[in-house]
């Protein structure tokens, strides 16, 4: 189960007064996380997001789904258009009232595919993953189903994960990041799922809005001022260059240059996620500081 799921799930057990049940979707129901939420009072059905038919079966009777898919479990911007396509078709069938997409923006409106300031990935694609979840957007929309469109961003999770800072030759803690001086727009993977919530508590008013997100916008030298005061300990900010970034040998490494070099270049990425509108839909979105001391024993130390 996704964080940003249990974001939601949490807020909903919680909100007692919203009236809506929870019902979970999940391959494996005898897994722990699954069995911890039927524990809860979770209602868990089983269905894969490729498998329209469970699919339907899992959303009759629901008046709003979540709906997201994860590109990194197989890297392939076709199965990710083939899965929102299922879950596209399964919506209309059950008919919920509202359907949630978590979608990411299309950073060939702002990078176009002949701009050579970044190669062109797989023959369509500046980043595979932003671009095939934004593409999928036209399903939900092509088939009838009310959606609102849930852009999310840069989770703070990767810094206590494949991002996190490192030690330097001298053992001084290094945050490192191809964004040069401009400000990252991050987000607590929970809070995405609460504000999901909030969508679902506006009713219908945003169906067939666009709605982006972000906890806060910070410079990379920021994040390295919060981390040296939450942590106790120096943590500088290092610039990595879009190209040496391109240039590593692991699986990802064009597409994560890509990446960081649209939100370092692209200014209206920061501009059209509002945080006080934000925050009028999950008044409590973490900021990055508050963040990083909730999770500072996952941090390395000097």
């Amino acid at each position: 189960m996704h964080s940003c799921r249990l974001g939601l799930r949490n807020q909903l057990m919680a909100d007692a007064s919203g009236g809506l049940a929870v019902r979970a979707v999940t391959r494996n129901a005898a897994s722990d996380k699954a069995r911890e939420l039927a524990a809860q009072g979770v209602e868990v059905v089983v269905a894969d997001i490729g498998d329209e038919g469970a699919l339907a079966k899992a959303f009759e009777g629901a008046y709003g789904a979540f709906l997201l898919s994860n590109f990194w479990e197989h890297g392939s911007p076709e199965k990710e258009k083939q899965q929102a396509a299922a879950m596209a078709r399964a919506a209309k069938a059950a008919g919920p009232r509202h359907v949630i997409w978590s979608t990411l923006d299309d950073t060939r409106e702002h990078i176009p595919i002949d701009d050579e300031r970044m190669p062109t990935l797989m023959g369509t694609y500046k980043v595979p993953h932003f671009d095939a979840k934004a593409e999928a957007n036209l399903l939900f929309t092509d088939a009838g189903v009310p959606t609102t469109f849930l852009q999310t961003t840069f989770f703070w999770e990767n810094l206590i994960g494949p991002m996190a800072p490192q030690r330097d030759k001298d053992g001084n803690l290094t945050l490192a990041l191809a964004m040069a001086d401009s400000k990252l727009a991050g987000i607590a993977v929970e809070d995405i799922g609460k504000t999901a919530h909030g969508i679902f508590k506006r009713g219908t008013e945003l169906v067939g809005r666009t709605v982006s997100i972000a906890g806060e916008h910070l410079t990379g030298t920021e994040m390295a001022a919060v981390l040296t005061k939450v942590l106790d300990v120096p943590v500088t900010y290092v610039p990595v260059p879009f190209d040496v970034l391109c240039a590593q040998e692991w699986p990802g490494a064009e597409e994560s240059a890509n990446m960081f070099q649209f939100y370092a270049e692209v200014p209206e990425y920061v501009d059209i996620r509002d945080l006080d509108f934000v925050r009028s839909l999950h008044p409590g979105p973490q900021t990055f500081e508050e963040w990083a001391r909730e999770h500072k024993d996952a941090f390395p130390r000097a």
